[in-house]
């Protein structure tokens, strides 16, 4: 039996729905709201004490870590497998699992708080803001959830955090050179991993970045037909939210491209 902790819009949550989706698998959904700071009630520290989503279970077995849950789910359940079976294309899928685990992934949190839901933290009081900043125990990220709350656009993470995020979809584009997927033809974990970033810049108004680079464009369309994005990404949209961090993107583009002019 498979349980997985997740949030609709968790890029995390969405690259494990992606290949839980491509492999036709079914799960028991828990639903955890970050807004609210569901990730850091007791009880569901004790399964993932990183505050974070997903969180996978697997008869009984607690999984944590988006890119290890995803190797894990493509070796047990091999089948279609989503990992190349030549060593020089899983060594280049790799590179770019790990690249968003270091670089990117991190920078999405600067981006996605300090554009699209700074707006909604800044209704609470001050207090209870603090607390929610308090309970994230990474000290890193709790100093940079600080920042672009107070800071916004403004914060001084964001415009390395936009940076890093032009630079992946740069080498993205060279990439795709020759290709339909990111290491070869064939859709790849590598793949699942990718998408939800972009997916990022596009729900923050920043689809402009996305369409320069032609080759990521296409990539992008590509995926959002095949039938697992339908049911791992868009059955879980919320709308109304994603619209809010459109609107909230549109007012700030203008000094995104300045970041980039700079």
């Amino acid at each position: 039996m498979l349980e997985l902790y997740h949030h609709f819009l968790s890029t995390c949550s969405q690259k494990v729905r992606l290949v839980l989706a491509e492999k036709g698998l079914d799960y028991e959904s828990h639903w955890i709201d970050l807004i609210q700071g569901e990730q850091h009630a007791p009880a569901y520290v004790k399964l993932n004490p990183n505050h974070v989503v997903p969180t996978l279970v697997h008869d009984g077995h607690v999984l944590i870590e988006s890119t290890l849950i995803n190797e894990y789910l493509d070796e047990v359940f091999a089948e279609p497998s989503l990992v190349p079976s030549d060593p020089l294309s899983r060594h280049a899928m790799r590179l770019w699992t790990k690249r968003v685990d270091s670089q990117v992934h991190p920078c999405a949190g600067v981006i996605t708080f300090g554009i699209g839901t700074r707006p909604m933290i800044l209704q609470r009081t001050p207090e209870e803001i603090e607390l929610s900043v308090q309970a994230i125990p990474d000290p890193a990220r709790r100093e940079a959830r600080r920042s672009v709350i107070e800071h916004g656009i403004k914060a001084p993470e964001m415009q390395g955090a936009i940076r890093t995020f032009v630079s992946m979809l740069d080498d993205m584009e060279e990439a795709l050179a020759g290709r339909a997927f990111l290491v070869s033809d064939d859709f790849s974990l590598a793949d699942a991993c990718l998408l939800p970033y972009v997916l990022r810049l596009d729900h923050l108004a920043m689809r402009p970045l996305i369409e320069a680079r032609l080759r990521v464009a296409a990539w992008f369309e590509r995926i959002q037909r095949r039938d697992s994005y339908e049911v791992a990404v868009s059955e879980f949209v919320p709308e109304p939210l994603v619209q809010s961090f459109r609107r909230h993107g549109e007012e700030v583009f203008g000094e995104v491209q300045a970041m980039l002019a700079d």
